[in-house]
């Protein structure tokens, strides 16, 4: 629709990374499609509220209805929006979402020398997110870090030396000489949706549970990991490119698990 078309024109103006703004459109044509004609009203968004709570986990609500309520305003019916549904906040991880140093390792080996296995190991071994994958070009691996534009801000990320000696020798093998490292057969950078489907067709053959397995819980693992060892909860929040460390805290939970053996120790 057209005004759909405008929302999209407002968002790139106020410069939404291009990840934010497919999410937002998809949001809102999800909602569209339930209106189903009728005409938008307080009645009906309370509604889909309580459809999407029926249908999703609060996390994937809110996040449906931060897309809803900008279109709303967008439109100027912002008397239609709607609150956010209340999430007690978790102390620990639940186990059976939690990606394991051992489980990644069977991934990266069951997918051994392959474009997938390098898409793994650099994600969990720098802690980018996957929309920042076309940073990772030609001209970074050889320098040893890439320079991320994402969200209106700048980070340089560093390369280990062992991602980087894996990603010379794919370059080579596959003639990648300038440009994204990562790219589908016409050129183009990888997108979320082809790693995601290559990694749920890992699973099997690795043993790991699909729900375990997709490109945040490898940045998730790489944060848990990077806490472990350097305590530094505000440099980590850099090379994770947040702006509010209340966020990073996120990623670094640990288990009830390992919570319980500190207790015990």
């Amino acid at each position: 629709t057209e005004a759909l078309r405008q929302f999209e024109h407002y968002l790139k103006e106020e410069e939404k990374s291009r990840a934010t703004i497919e999410k937002y459109l998809r949001d809102v044509r999800c909602f569209l499609e339930y209106l189903d004609g009728r005409e938008i009203c307080k009645d009906i968004t309370i509604d889909y509220k309580e459809y999407l709570a029926g249908h999703y986990t609060p996390a994937s609500t809110n996040s449906m209805l931060a897309a809803l309520n900008s279109f709303l305003r967008f439109i100027g019916m912002e008397s239609c929006c709607v609150k956010r549904v209340k999430v007690h906040r978790q102390i620990f991880i639940q186990e059976e979402k939690e990606l394991t140093r051992e489980e990644y390792q069977r991934l990266v080996k069951v997918a051994a020398n392959t474009r997938l296995s390098l898409v793994i190991q650099t994600i969990c071994g720098t802690g980018i997110r996957v929309s920042e994958l076309q940073y990772i070009t030609a001209e970074a691996v050889r320098e040893g870090k890439a320079v991320v534009n994402c969200k209106n801000k700048t980070r340089v990320i560093f390369l280990p030396a062992s991602l980087q000696k894996l990603l010379r020798e794919y370059m080579k093998k596959s003639g990648i000489k300038a440009g994204a490292v990562f790219v589908t057969k016409s050129g183009k950078p990888l997108n979320r949706r082809n790693i995601w489907r290559d990694m749920k067709a890992l699973c099997g053959r690795a043993g790991v549970s699909p729900d375990k397995v997709f490109p945040l819980n490898l940045r998730h693992l790489f944060a848990r990991t990077f806490y472990s060892v350097d305590k530094d909860i505000v440099r980590l929040a850099d090379l994770l490119g947040h702006s509010s460390v209340d966020t990073t805290r996120i990623y670094t939970r640990e288990t009830g698990n390992e919570h319980r053996h500190r207790l015990e120790q």
